[in-house]
């Protein structure tokens, strides 16, 4: 009878604290668990067919909200530009070629497209010799100029220049700016293969076998040098890898912009058979040159779908530019003016008055979350999720989010509850951010928009909150009753 009475003790206790701060009393039970105080925390939750939230606590607190700013990027984009929207890198010359030979330069005109990778540029460099080109005698000069954004410091963010969601913009992005390689245990020494091809690069491996096990963060135990050399770079690699890690894939962004794309070309180039005798260098598609061969991309909801269920920064930032670019025309044109990030975040607020959204506290970046600076409100996500369940683009946008316990970043987490499969939500996380918005079934099959933004020093211990609200909406069911409303 003691037991009992004290267990309704407590949880009378927890009922009451969960009224007194508008959350569910496992979720402030995992919010104390991390350490984490309620005035440093934004939840909403609201049915997308009510007008009334369940959970509204401190929704017009201004936040960081990680790569959960992703969402406003990509339904902007979807909305303005269309499911459909492609880009389209071309290929240019001046001059016909003849006994496939061409006298001049070879030009490459970037659209902006968020995932131009390397097969691609190998096709329409196949393209390009099937045309009659196999000898450049000129230079192959990269027309970056659908976008105008200053470089970025690759290492400004966090210290890491060489991890590739720290790349920058880029008009003519060529795979990702990265290179893969793959590492395998092979012999007490491992193995460093380099996937992708890049002239003038030496790769230096000095890795250590480690007998230990492979802990979480295996990349952070190998260190990275890129040194100059009289033919281009050594890139070395020391440190250790864990035999117990078997074979694990290795994405790094270790050149400088003009080295990546002459090494990567370069080598796609010989591979097919092709000479150049020329540099490769930046510079303009002149006015008057011809169209010689292009490449379209996938549709903007194929990019959109890779953007929020991976948290590709780049890609955010590739489409947050396009923004103000979306009616440039295919062709080199002095009317044409480039992109800019002013321009891009312009065109994003003229929209969200066009759709009667007024976000006051917004403060727009890059559009990929990958900033100190960017703010919004849990209440203005919120009122975002429910404008976007009503329009047209509502299944492309939902459908790219990340599925509990099934794919991209919530893969691995809530699998075996009974949120798994029954929610679409993005994640973030910086250093002292952890967010997590989208939409949730609950028992019943109803539709919840859903808010969670954490900023505070011990953000990362506070997964299990999140999860523990998703969990909440998961589990209800028709007429429980729900904590009560913060006074806002």
């Amino acid at each position: 009878m003691i037991t009992r009475w004290l267990a309704a003790l407590v949880s009378l206790a927890l009922s009451l604290s969960a009224q007194a701060e508008g959350l569910p009393p496992d979720v402030l039970k995992a919010l104390k668990a991390a350490q984490i105080p309620a005035t440093s925390v934004a939840v909403i939750v609201q049915p997308v067919d009510a007008s009334t939230p369940l959970v509204a606590h401190n929704a017009g607190q201004a936040m960081n909200p990680a790569s959960v700013m992703k969402l406003l990027t990509t339904y902007a984009a979807l909305d303005l530009l269309g499911p459909a929207y492609t880009w389209k890198t071309s290929v240019w010359t001046e001059a016909a070629p003849a006994n496939g030979v061409l006298s001049g330069n070879l030009y490459l005109r970037g659209s902006g497209d968020p995932r131009f990778a390397i097969e691609h540029l190998w096709a329409l460099l196949r393209q390009v010799q099937v045309r009659g080109i196999r000898q450049i005698s000129g230079d192959i000069v990269l027309d970056r100029s659908i976008f105008n954004v200053p470089a970025i410091d690759p290492g400004a963010f966090d210290d890491k220049p060489m991890r590739p969601y720290n790349v920058g913009p880029d008009g003519l992005l060529l795979n990702f700016r990265a290179l893969r390689f793959t590492l395998l245990p092979d012999n007490g020494k491992p193995r460093l293969l380099m996937e992708t091809p890049s002239e003038g690069l030496r790769v230096d491996n000095q890795l250590r076998a480690s007998s230990g096990e492979c802990s979480s963060n295996w990349k952070d135990l190998i260190s990275l040098r890129l040194i100059p050399e009289s033919t281009g770079h050594r890139l070395e690699f020391t440190g250790s890898y864990a035999a117990l890690c078997g074979e694990r894939t290795l994405n790094l962004s270790p050149l400088p912009p003009e080295a990546q794309v002459d090494g990567l070309l370069r080598a796609l180039w010989k591979e097919l058979g092709g000479t150049l005798n020329g540099q490769v260098r930046g510079g303009s598609v002149p006015l008057g040159a011809s169209l010689l061969a292009r490449h379209e991309s996938a549709p903007l909801a194929d990019a959109v779908r890779d953007i929020n269920k991976f948290s590709n920064n780049v890609m955010a930032r590739q489409v947050f530019l396009t923004l103000g670019s979306a009616t440039q025309p295919e062709a080199p044109s002095a009317e044409s003016p480039p992109a800019t990030t002013e321009r891009a975040r312009q065109r994003m607020t003229d929209w969200l008055a066009s759709r009667q959204l007024h976000f006051s506290e917004l403060v727009v970046d890059n559009g990929s979350g990958l900033s100190r600076s960017e703010r919004i409100s849990a209440g203005s996500l919120n009122r975002l999720l429910l404008d976007a369940w009503k329009s047209p683009v509502m299944p492309e946008f939902v459908s790219s989010l990340p599925i509990v316990g099934i794919d991209g970043t919530m893969k691995k987490r809530l699998v075996s509850t009974e949120a798994s499969g029954r929610a679409h939500i993005k994640t973030g996380t910086l250093d002292g951010v952890k967010t997590a918005a989208g939409y949730a079934l609950d028992a019943q099959g109803r539709r919840y928009a859903v808010t969670f933004l954490i900023n505070h020093p011990r953000a990362q211990a506070g997964s299990a909150a999140i999860d523990a609200l998703l969990v909440w909406v998961a589990q209800r069911r028709l007429g429980e009753k729900v904590p009560a409303l913060e006074n806002e």
